[in-house]
């Protein structure tokens, strides 16, 4: 396949150019993960943010199980590849996870979508430090800046003078989680471990940390949540857990952290779009222009995204 359809990563392992499908698989990742506020939304009141965390990482693990067995489980070789799984691990799931739900129970959706929204700018300087291929470029800072800018549009100026003030340990913890999210994603690309099956040691990894701090934080629920909650949470799981987090690994190796975390713009976008599609909130204009400017920033990272490669890709194992 050309550069322009294929989804992998070039034969030398570096990364490439975003293609159009990379840019249509950054949108289907985005709009999963925002559809993944709904269903916290509806599971959260009967599970409580510990158990949630710790469920949606073991349905997502039971969900890429048989793939995963069916391939042949490909496990770290050394005790260093298992220390970077692990912190992987920790950093892409449990931690943040863990940050985000302690967080959003004193401050709003505003302003964790805004110190969520630093995420894409601390993957670029890491990308920059710490990759040999994904560096900074004007078209990257541009890319940023316009993502940025289309977040600032949907939470509005009252959100960014809220910074600091009562709640200044909440914001805290949620950009500790955006730079949970930014490391991990720079490990990604140090693991040499087909994308299916990281993701499914990532998730029983992190399903190995949950279990036991939810249990021994809240206590083992003595309640079976309404059968709304156990749809919501088995789609919480299913999908912006287990398949969207191998289409992440996939896209980081194939098209580099620091394009791949543009993504994270778009969620609070698709988040207020599905929130007026499904929940029937309120429609606003500045969504479209968020919107837009996300959309912007897409392309110049398109077009500043790694260099073009003219051979064709070699296939890598799922």
């Amino acid at each position: 396949m050309s550069q322009q359809t294929s989804v992998l990563p070039a034969p030398d392992g570096t990364i490439r150019r975003a293609g159009p499908i990379d840019v249509s698989l950054l949108v289907l990742v985005a709009i999963i993960w925002a559809s993944a506020f709904i269903a916290i939304k509806i599971a959260v009141p009967h599970t409580g943010p510990l158990w949630l965390a710790a469920i949606r990482v073991t349905i997502g693990a039971l969900v890429l199980a048989p793939y995963a067995l069916w391939r042949g489980l490909v496990l770290p070789d050394t005790a260093k590849v298992w220390g970077l799984v692990v912190a992987m691990a920790m950093l892409n799931v449990a931690v943040p996870f863990f940050l985000i739900s302690w967080a959003g129970l004193t401050i709003d959706a505003g302003m964790l979508a805004l110190l969520m929204g630093t995420g894409p700018l601390m993957a670029l300087v890491g990308s920059h430090l710490f990759t040999v291929d994904d560096k900074i470029n004007a078209l990257k800072l541009i890319a940023v800046a316009l993502g940025f800018s289309g977040v600032i549009v949907l939470v509005g100026g009252a959100t960014i003078g809220g910074l600091g003030g009562a709640h200044i340990v909440a914001q805290l913890a949620t950009l500790a989680a955006s730079l949970c999210y930014s490391t991990s994603g720079l490990l990604v690309r140090r693991i040499d471990i087909p994308p299916t099956r990281m993701a499914f040691l990532a998730l029983c990894v992190g399903a190995a940390l949950l279990i036991p701090l939810a249990a021994l934080v809240d206590g083992v629920p003595t309640a079976m949540p309404s059968g709304s909650a156990i749809w919501a949470l088995v789609y919480l799981g299913a999908f912006p857990t287990g398949l969207a987090y191998v289409m992440r690994y996939q896209l980081i190796r194939a098209i580099g952290f620091s394009t791949f975390a543009l993504s994270i713009y778009m969620i609070p976008a698709f988040g207020v779009l599905l929130g007026v599609l499904i929940l029937d909130e309120e429609p606003q204009p500045k969504m479209l222009i968020a919107l837009g400017l996300i959309m912007a920033g897409l392309f110049f990272a398109r077009a500043g995204s790694g260099a073009a490669i003219a051979h064709p890709a070699r296939k890598r194992p799922s």
